[in-house]
């Protein structure tokens, strides 16, 4: 409740907007029925207007208040109803922060049938050129037109430095690795294997797709990944693992203990 201090007045106009309490409450009940609690206190936000907070006796709302804001003139006794309203108080339970669904998405969540439109200002993406160009008025070039499809014009939108090297980093640290488990196990690597197809591009150098049906299939693989099914394997002999000699156990000989 606003109260004045030992060595000051209340305001007049402040202190018939204080005692307006049933007034308050007649407002909020005109909103919320009967869902009114106990009045709490009375803020003032202004010369001529005051709050009046009320406990919100309604189902979920658990520590929720009512509030309404009185308003008074100074030559006026008239008390008019600013605004009433529902708002969440210390202990409220309240939804979480929203965030927008651009930073909700994880890779993974497109399913068959979604749509995901880059943003304008997606900084993976720079402006491409749409056209190769018309360089002697007889219509396209078509050698012109190979190589410029072979770097990426003819696309609105080609990958950006940053969006270049988030997808490294991803494909680097990922399953297809150079130190993910199966990379790990083997010495062989994907840079040497007859499977391997490199990509093209400034990512050549690290990266190229499996085309091998038993292994990592049309994914892209890190040139330092690896693992069992390498072109350059050896088929078992029936003398032992391929990667392994043959282990003689012939001789060996074995004396039982008495």
């Amino acid at each position: 409740m606003l109260e004045a201090s030992p060595n000051q007045a209340v305001d007049p106009v402040q202190g018939r907007l204080v005692d307006a309490i049933d007034a308050a409450r007649d407002a909020i009940v005109a909103v919320a029925g009967d869902h009114v609690g106990e009045h709490l206190q009375a803020v003032a936000e202004g010369e001529c207007s005051v709050t009046h907070y009320f406990v919100a006796d309604q189902p979920g709302y658990t520590g929720w208040n009512w509030c309404a804001v009185l308003a008074c003139s100074p030559d006026d006794d008239h008390i008019t109803i600013s605004e009433v309203a529902l708002l969440p108080g210390v202990d409220a339970l309240t939804a979480p922060q929203w965030i927008p669904w651009a930073e909700r998405i994880r890779s993974g969540d497109l399913n068959p049938g979604d749509t995901l439109a880059a943003t304008e200002d997606d900084v993976r993406l720079v402006p491409g050129y749409v056209e190769s160009g018309d360089w002697d008025g007889s219509g396209q070039d078509p050698d012109f037109t190979d190589v410029a499809r072979d770097i990426g014009l003819g696309r609105k939108r080609l990958l950006s430095w940053d969006g270049r090297a988030d997808a490294a980093e991803r494909w680097t640290i990922g399953d297809h690795g150079p130190y993910s488990e199966m990379a790990q196990s083997t010495r062989l690597r994907c840079a040497g294997c007859g499977f391997f197809v490199p990509l093209t591009g400034s990512l050549r150098d690290l990266f190229g797709v499996c085309a091998n049906e038993y292994s990592a299939d049309g994914q892209v693989v890190h040139v330092d990944y690896g693992c069992g099914a390498h072109s350059d394997i050896k088929a078992p002999s029936g003398e032992g693992s391929p990667a392994y000699p043959a282990y003689d156990d012939g001789a060996v000989e074995i004396v039982n203990p008495r």
